[in-house]
């Protein structure tokens, strides 16, 4: 029995990985500019100057540590 479910469990496993490419007709929906990290830079603005200021930091936004946590 667990051996089956294994070979099941593999045999799933397996076939997620078959579709790893981006179709051609779902391109364009990426392409959208909507969808680039930091697209708009007024909101980007805002919420690192929320971010800074409820962490007591500045700078360096993509590394740990700083500001007291105590919120």
């Amino acid at each position: 029995m667990i051996k089956r479910l294994a070979l099941v469990g593999f045999c799933c496993a397996l076939s997620s990985c078959t579709q790893l490419g981006v179709k051609p007709w779902d391109r364009d929906l990426l392409a959208d500019p909507m969808m680039e990290i930091g697209s708009d830079p007024l909101r980007t603005a805002v919420d690192d100057h929320i971010y800074f200021s409820k962490e007591a930091t500045s700078g360096g936004r993509g590394f740990a540590g700083g500001g007291c946590g105590c919120n």
